[in-house]
């Protein structure tokens, strides 16, 4: 899908222009803002790894719709009570969400409102309001615990955090993801997705190293997990360990050569190294597999440089 690829490289000029240009990028809705924090740019690579590793595919560009045009709180924005949908829904859509949510709230026990939470979750999804989708599949888990059941309710907020707006939201769906996740790990131990999304989720928090230790142990279980991968790689630019970042995202392309992210930040960082007829290499081919004209036209400008 043609929006999937082009919000896939928003994220990934994102992150290249704050290794590049010392410290002024371009956030995914175009704002320019001074240097972020580590956690503007782990949710950023979370986001990023989660589409080309496997996850869910969603628009990037909607970054508002997913994460809510409020401020969020734990009532607010999510659940029963939550605020209207993003004004990109129909009236249609609007219409039917405001009569499943009266549905919910009549549903006679909590079989009944697991039963609309699941639909509910599912309408939410489809407008991107994945906060809210995750606080009903939570919903549902808590009716039916189940490892599946706490991971889908997971995988939503992680979602959402992927593309929240703002620190508050950051925070507050990051914690959320986390939350759910531990409950998916401790049925299932050897889940790596969880354990994965888990590692992404606490790059994001006060505590950074713990999710450094989830991805080694991702690692150490599988050496050919895209996404733990991407993320270690991104750890190390953060660090200005640009000679780990560049072995990070070769066994990235080794795995998986037609993983763009992992070639444009192969050259990025092989860039910073001084390789630079690798680094013309690996851009190249970033370009060859996609035809997103901002990736091709930040190659051309990132290729130039080099000569």
């Amino acid at each position: 899908m043609a929006t999937t690829s082009s919000a896939s490289h928003q994220l990934v000029l994102v992150a290249a222009a704050l290794v590049l240009a010392g410290g002024l990028f371009v956030l995914p809705k175009g704002i320019m803002k001074p240097k972020e924090s580590k956690s503007e740019l782990s949710k950023d690579a979370a986001a990023t790894a989660n589409r080309d590793g496997g996850g869910m595919a969603t628009n990037g560009s909607k970054t508002e719709a997913s994460s809510g045009p409020v401020p969020a709180t734990a009532t607010e924005n999510n659940g029963p009570n939550a605020a209207a949908p993003h004004t990109t829904t129909s009236p249609a859509q609007r219409q039917e969400l405001t009569r499943l949510l009266a549905e919910f709230e009549a549903a006679p026990n909590a079989a009944a409102k697991a039963t609309v939470a699941t639909t509910l979750a599912r309408r939410y999804n489809s407008v991107e309001r994945f906060d809210s989708a995750g606080y009903y599949l939570e919903q549902v888990a808590q009716a039916k615990p189940s490892a599946q059941n706490w991971q889908q309710a997971a995988d939503a907020y992680f979602q959402a955090f992927s593309f929240a707006a703002t620190d508050e939201r950051v925070k507050l769906l990051g914690g959320k993801a986390r939350e759910l996740y531990a409950k998916v790990l401790k049925e299932q131990p050897g889940n790596l997705d969880a354990k994965t999304n888990l590692g992404m989720a606490y790059m994001a928090s006060d505590n950074p190293v713990q999710g450094v230790t989830y991805l080694r142990e991702v690692l150490e279980a599988d050496p050919r997990n895209e996404k733990a991968l991407y993320n270690m790689g991104i750890l190390a630019v953060q660090s200005n360990q640009y000679d780990k970042a560049v072995t990070r995202f070769q066994d990235l392309v080794k795995v998986n050569p037609k993983n763009v992210n992992g070639q444009f930040y192969l050259g990025v960082t092989l860039a910073r190294t001084g390789a630079k007829e690798e680094a013309k290499k690996a851009f190249l081919t970033a370009k060859s597999l996609s035809n997103d004209p901002a990736l091709a036209a930040s190659v051309d400008e990132e290729v130039a440089k080099l000569k």
